[in-house]
């Protein structure tokens, strides 16, 4: 028998991977085939990077049926039809016969479930006291190499050239990036910044079982960020205590939020506050008059 080629095949998931090597066979779908999966596809990290499907397929081996060899004549096969039935009948009275002498009161089974059984082996046992748990105080320092650790091995992931900074002021971690390739991890109004930060957090949180306060900025976006806040905010509040009322800014996250509270409130003449759910919360800017 011929040796039943293999093809490998590639794509984003082992669905389209199986799809397009049943088509390169020519086979009628994946019934026909069979498959092993050489590679699990993996997503990317903030869309970059990943992996694809790779699967091995070859058609299926048709199944060989054994087929009965009866009598060559009409009357060989009558008579094989015929001893089928006598055998037949024999078995059933034979069943029949042996039902009756056991007098027909055959008892159910009174087995124990599984369950049950295991709820009184684990029952049996001594149980254990549980261990206290020790909390391991881990200090800002430490933390804050966590978050070097994980920002200097993101960069190397994306093949980035760029420095990372981190220090402890006030017992918040300030994270900084720095490096003309680092731009690409800002993303459009700081969204990748932000859940690179995010991630930062979720690492140091899993690794010292402790939150932390971070700060990252990249490229000096931050910065300049905040800068351009301050004025917007500085603007919207002279228009609101000379006309009154109340603006609305667009939906911002929470550090760009308290950027614009900070910044009303050292110009005063105005009160604001946050109206909406995350992440789609804003600053009100309101005049005084209006309370």
């Amino acid at each position: 028998m011929p040796e039943v080629e293999w093809v490998e095949v590639r794509g984003k998931d082992v669905a389209v991977a199986v799809a397009a090597a049943v088509e390169e066979l020519g086979l009628d779908g994946p019934d026909a085939a069979d498959v092993e999966v050489l590679q699990q596809p993996e997503r990317g990290f903030l869309g970059m990077g990943g992996q694809d499907a790779i699967v091995r397929v070859k058609a299926k081996q048709p199944t060989s049926r054994r087929r009965r060899r009866g009598g060559r004549g009409r009357g060989n096969g009558r008579a094989s039809d015929s001893g089928r039935a006598d055998r037949d009948a024999k078995s059933s009275g034979a069943r029949k016969s042996q039902s009756s002498s056991s007098g027909g009161d055959k008892k159910p089974r009174n087995d124990q479930p599984r369950q049950s059984q295991r709820r009184n082996t684990e029952a049996a046992r001594p149980k254990r006291e549980k261990e206290p748990k020790v909390e391991v105080e881990i200090d800002r320092g430490e933390q804050a190499e966590m978050v070097k650790d994980f920002l200097v091995g993101l960069l190397d992931a994306f093949g980035l050239e760029g420095e990372v900074e981190c220090k402890v002021e006030e017992d918040i971690i300030l994270a900084n990036i720095t490096g003309e390739q680092t731009e690409a991890l800002v993303g459009p109004k700081g969204a990748i910044l932000q859940a690179i930060m995010e991630l930062s957090r979720t690492i140091v949180q899993r690794k010292s079982q402790a939150g932390a306060r971070i700060r990252l900025d990249i490229g000096g976006y931050t910065e300049r960020r905040r800068e351009a806040l301050r004025i917007y905010t500085g603007r919207l509040v002279e228009k609101v205590t000379e006309e009154g009322g109340e603006v609305m800014l667009e939906p911002m996250n929470a550090a760009d939020r308290k950027v614009v509270h900070d910044a009303a409130a050292d110009l005063g003449g105005v009160r604001t506050f946050s109206e909406g759910e995350e992440p789609r919360r804003s600053v009100v800017i309101a005049a005084l008059e209006d309370e």
